[in-house]
C-alpha cells in the first residue's frame, strides 16, 4: 500500500519550485494534505498562484533548528516527509561563506529535518504507510571536480539516508528513499521560477522525476537514480563503478577526469556490461 493516498499528510522542503513542487502536485493528485516549506518568499508566492488546492505554505530556513521546531509545532506529524531543499552556489578553497552556505542548507537542513521528525515516525502506532525521501545528487556519488562543498554535502546526505534506512528497517510500513535526479530542468540549472525558459532536450522535467520517484518507491527501491534524456541508467552505473574502482584499484581520486586515465576510463566503460 502506498503513502500516496487520500488523507495522508505530506511535508516537502524546497517545495515551492522544481522537483519539490512537482512532488507536491503529485501528492495533491492523490488527495493528500500538503505542507510546503521554502525559504524564498517570492518562490512561495508563485507556488501559491500555481496551486489551487488547499496547501499550507511555510517560509522557513532549514538550516535553523529553531525554525524546524516551529515547523513541527505548526504542521504536526506527517506520513510523507521529503527533505529536498538545496542550494548550489559556486566557490572554492578559502571561500568560507561558500562552504558555510552550502553545508548549512544541503547537509544541516537534512539533519535538522530528520532530528525534528524521525522520533515521531519511530513512535507511529497506526500501521499506515509512511515514507521519508531525501534528495541527493549524482555529484555526491561520482564526485566530479569543480564544486567541493556541494559534492561533500550530497555525499554526506547519501550516508545519512543509508543509516536512516537501516535504523528504521523493522517498521515494514515505513520506507526510506534516496532520490537522485539526473539533469533536471529546475532553478539550479537555469529554470528560475517565474521565467518561461525552454527545457533543454537532454534534461528531464521535474514532473518526470516525481513520476519516476513514485514508480521506484512502489517497487520498494531505496536508491532512486534517475536517468535523463542524455544519460541512461547503464551509463550511470558504469560511472559509479569506475568511481569506486579508484579505491579498489588504488588509483588516484577522480581518475575519470584525469588526462592520463581518460582513454582507459573510456575504453573500460565502452566494454563494460552492467
Amino acid at each position: 500500500m502506498s503513502v500516496f493516498q487520500t488523507g495522508s499528510k505530506a511535508l516537502i522542503t524546497g517545495g515551492a519550485s522544481g522537483v519539490g513542487l512537482a512532488v507536491a502536485q503529485l501528492c495533491l493528485k492523490h488527495g493528500m494534505r500538503v505542507s510546503i516549506l521554502d525559504f524564498n518568499k517570492d518562490t512561495l508566492d508563485l507556488a501559491k498562484k500555481s496551486l489551487e488546492e488547499d496547501v499550507e505554505f511555510l517560509q522557513a530556513d532549514v538550516s535553523s533548528e529553531q525554525d524546524w521546531k516551529s515547523v513541527k509545532e505548526k504542521v504536526g506529524d506527517v506520513d510523507f516527509l521529503m527533505l529536498n531543499a538545496g542550494t548550489m552556489p559556486r566557490g572554492t578553497w578559502g571561500d568560507a561563506e561558500y562552504f558555510q552556505k552550502v553545508l548549512s542548507t544541503n547537509l544541516f537542513g537534512v539533519i535538522n529535518g530528520l532530528n525534528a521528525y524521525v522520533p515521531s515516525f519511530q513512535a507511529r502506532k497506526n500501521g499506515s504507510p509512511a515514507a521519508i525521501v531525501i534528495t541527493g545528487s549524482k555529484q555526491g556519488i561520482t564526485n566530479p571536480p569543480g564544486n567541493p562543498a556541494y559534492n561533500a554535502s550530497k555525499s554526506a546526505v547519501k550516508t545519512l539516508a543509508e543509516h536512516l534506512s537501516w535504523d528504521l528497517r523493522e517498521d515494514k510500513n515505513l520506507s526510506v528513499h534516496l532520490l537522485v535526479p539526473g539533469w533536471t530542468f529546475t532553478g539550479l540549472v537555469g529554470n528560475t521560477p517565474g521565467t518561461t525558459a525552454d527545457k533543454p532536450a537532454g534534461a528531464w522535467s521535474a514532473e518526470q522525476v516525481a513520476s519516476y520517484m513514485e514508480q521506484k518507491m512502489a517497487d520498494g527501491k531505496f536508491y532512486i537514480i534517475c536517468p535523463d534524456n542524455d544519460v541512461s541508467e547503464e551509463t550511470d552505473k558504469k560511472r559509479m563503478l569506475w568511481t569506486v574502482g579508484d579505491i579498489v584499484n588504488e588509483r588516484p581520486p577522480l581518475t575519470r577526469w584525469r588526462e592520463e586515465y581518460k582513454k582507459e576510463a573510456e575504453e573500460w566503460m565502452a566494454g563494460q556490461d552492467v
